[in-house]
């Protein structure tokens, strides 16, 4: 029989699972891990168990990036790989996933670099000890608010059409990645230049094509990961991003991610061009750090903290200059003077606000502590001047969740 214990005591696998997490649950882990690694027969369901708890986490809103995070910034790496496994089991039960779903799902399981050397596997009761910090994690995540249906549920599964992302995206990416891998200046802003320019046409054309083909598009939601150390600075370049895509941005700096509500296409290019933007920040910033510091000066954090703020604002200026100069050029070429332009992006602006305001019904301005290194400014700054941006503007709003 399966399903007893080789204790002789006639209790079942599922009981000794329960006891250990009760227990567990009791702040008394090493008891709860003292049964588990005694009796083997358990392994099975507490495996089950696992997998159920990660899907109670996408009931609530949750996706894998997020969990991964919250695991990571919570606990150490071996419970990273064991929740990357109960994903992955978890997960592989749904024949399709969405884009964003399966990139994630790709990074959780790429190889990482290792020492090579194997990995010393842990004695029972220190594994049932991390699978229980574990799980107590992933019991205790709250409900928040979901940014796509459940996996397994019908208006999941993508159109058939949607299999990969447009060969504009492609297009984009690889320019970008070009850019940011570069170490000649001119190359890098021609290169962006490029990608500004594709970004900014492919976004208007997907508006009008949606418009004219009636499609009903609708904004969605997305969410990206603004990690610390100096998540502040990091979240309003996001915003600035976002706006900059005609998109709404809300962070919460307790679970460590911003929310971008938008139209697909828009929600592409933030998640493209935050990621470049921040590359290169943060590459200019160790750079401006070395001279900083080859010339006698210690105040890293302040420095670092200024100098990102820095970047933040003054690339969000940039942005909202680039994006006013892309739509009125756009708006031009348009019937002849935009007639047939400015309403859908009036209406699609009026859209995501809308639905960014269902989704977060109550949010704060955040407060941004003052600068307090001068020179971290003036080199953050000049960073940003320097970075290449693929056009899109808006204000610099950085707005966090209220919870």
């Amino acid at each position: 029989m399966g399903e007893t214990n080789d204790g002789g005591t006639g209790e079942t696998a599922a009981g000794t699972v329960e006891r250990a997490l009760r227990a567990a649950l009791s702040s008394d882990t090493d008891t709860g891990a003292s049964l588990l690694a005694a009796d083997p027969a358990a392994d099975a369901e507490l495996r089950r168990r696992g997998e159920g708890y990660v899907r109670l986490a996408w009931e609530r809103g949750w996706q894998p990036a997020d969990v991964v995070r919250m695991v990571r910034r919570d606990l150490e790496e071996t419970h990273v790989r064991l929740v990357a496994e109960l994903i992955g089991a978890e997960t592989g039960r749904y024949e399709r996933l969405p884009r964003r779903w399966s990139e994630q799902l790709a990074e959780l399981t790429a190889p990482a670099a290792g020492t090579g050397r194997p990995e010393r596997r842990p004695d029972r009761f220190s594994y049932a000890t991390s699978v229980l910090e574990l799980y107590l994690l992933l019991a205790r995540l709250p409900a928040i608010e979901p940014v796509g249906p459940v996996p397994g549920t019908p208006v999941h599964l993508p159109p058939a059409d949607a299999a990969g992302e447009p060969r504009m995206l492609t297009r984009i990416r690889a320019l970008l990645a070009k850019a940011e891998a570069t170490g000649y200046p001119q190359e890098a802003e021609a290169l962006t230049a490029k990608a500004q320019e594709l970004m900014a046409r492919h976004s208007i054309d997907e508006a009008l094509l949606a418009d004219r083909a009636h499609s009903g598009d609708v904004p969605g939601a997305c969410r990206i990961g603004v990690d610390a150390p100096y998540e502040t600075a990091k979240a309003i370049l996001l915003d600035a991003v976002a706006s900059a895509n005609r998109c709404r941005a809300v962070w919460n700096s307790a679970f460590g991610f911003s929310t971008v509500v938008g139209f697909e296409p828009d929600l592409a290019a933030v998640e493209l061009l935050h990621t470049s933007l921040l590359v290169q920040g943060t590459a200019a910033m160790t750079r401006a750090e070395a001279d900083q510091r080859a010339a006698g000066r210690r105040r890293t954090k302040t420095f670092r903290q200024s100098f990102l703020l820095a970047y933040a604002h003054r690339v969000g200026e940039r942005l909202a200059a680039a994006t006013e100069q892309a739509t009125g050029q756009a708006t031009a070429e348009a019937d002849g003077g935009g007639g047939a332009l400015l309403p859908v992006l009036a209406a699609r602006d009026v859209a995501v606000t809308d639905h960014a305001d269902r989704m977060f019904p109550e949010t704060v301005a955040t407060r941004v502590r003052g600068v307090t290194d001068a020179e971290g400014w003036t080199q953050g700054t000049s960073a940003a001047d320097r970075a290449q941006v693929p056009g899109a503007g808006g204000a610099v709003e950085a707005r966090s969740q209220r919870r």
